[in-house]
């Protein structure tokens, strides 16, 4: 693939293929629309998959904002998550016909991903289909179920137990909010999800949330360095003063599960969480984990993690075509839940 900044016409493509959502950058300026693209316009990478279910990210919409630096190559076919059959494989644990998912690692971001008709991708990035899911389930939950699950495995693995008391869910009506709503309730946590779409209150409790609250119900005096012990255990999808928030009020030898920075990156907090009431703070990376953790956590999901509530964290579903509009209701904060992208017809 191009640098960033590819030269004008630099379109590459083969007289038969496959439809795809293409994102290009042209110096300050990024365009984007479907495009008919060959296999030689793919990536190197030991596995084919025809595509059939994707899913809309937050991550996908920045890639087609000016300016933004998620995008790391141009032209760039964005879809973080994906899923489908392989069609060809140098990976004999992958044969053709194998029902499988990927995400994460450069997907989306540095090479082609999921919102096209074929995506090429390493062997050690690509997941054999777990059971108890199939492909529409896995982009149900998708990077954003992923990252839930990851955060909930780590809490539990620190020592949180659903009799411990209230665990809290931040950002609870994005994908990964609701997402930790849905499988902390599985698992039989009392959740205390806060959002300020405080409309979305009766879809959260129909995800298994005991109380839902606002943002302004997390300050718990201000004026000290360390609120009252509340949570058990907390997921915070937010980040910034949110989670400085969390920290002061956590339970002592309690924990929070860190994944989001919509609240802003910088952490304003003191050392007194951590040394007075040893609490921990556990960043959640859904980029990069290993494929065995991916194996052991994806395990999980489509066993004593899966969703019960599936299709009422669907948002919406959309062909490849509608894409376009539905990154920009993903910026514009107008989605609950996920978006599904159903790739093939």
């Amino acid at each position: 693939m191009a640098p960033m900044d590819e030269p004008a016409g630099a379109a590459g493509n083969s007289s038969a293929g496959f439809d795809a959502f293409v994102v290009r950058r042209r110096g300050a300026e990024v365009t984007s629309g479907m495009e008919h693209l060959g296999v030689g316009d793919l990536p190197e990478g030991e596995v084919l998959v025809a595509v059939r279910w994707s899913a809309v990210n937050y991550k996908d919409g920045m890639v087609t904002r000016a300016g933004n630096r998620v995008a790391r190559v141009s032209p760039l076919v964005p879809g973080v998550d994906l899923a489908g059959v392989v069609v060809a494989s140098a990976d004999p644990g992958l044969a053709p016909g194998t029902e499988v998912l990927a995400h994460g690692r450069d997907i989306g971001v540095g090479r082609h991903g999921g919102f096209a008709g074929l995506a090429r991708v390493p062997a050690d990035w690509v997941l054999p289909l777990p059971d108890g899911l199939d492909l529409r389930q896995a982009m149900i939950v998708g990077t954003a179920g992923f990252t839930a699950a990851l955060s909930v495995d780590e809490l539990e693995r620190h020592g949180l137990a659903p009799d411990q008391g209230p665990v809290l869910v931040t950002g609870a009506a994005g994908g990964v909010g609701s997402l930790s709503v849905s499988l902390l309730a599985r698992r039989g946590y009392e959740v205390v999800a806060s959002t300020g779409r405080r409309a979305e209150a009766p879809w959260l409790e129909g995800l298994g949330a005991t109380e839902v609250v606002g943002r302004d119900a997390l300050e718990d005096d201000p004026d000290r360095v360390l609120g009252g012990e509340r949570w058990a255990g907390a997921v915070d999808c937010v980040g910034g003063a949110t989670l400085g928030r969390v920290l002061r009020t956590l339970r002592y030898g309690a924990a929070v599960a860190a994944s989001g920075l919509t609240g802003g990156a910088e952490l304003a907090t003191t050392v007194y969480p951590f040394i007075t009431r040893q609490v921990a703070l556990l960043g959640v990376d859904s980029v990069r984990t290993p494929r065995a953790r991916r194996l052991e956590v994806w395990a999980r999901l489509g066993g004593d993690l899966r969703p019960d509530h599936l299709e009422a964290l669907v948002d919406e579903e959309v062909t490849l075509g509608a894409v376009g509009e539905a990154l920009g209701r993903v910026l514009d904060g107008k989605v609950r839940g996920r978006v599904l992208v159903r790739v093939a017809p």
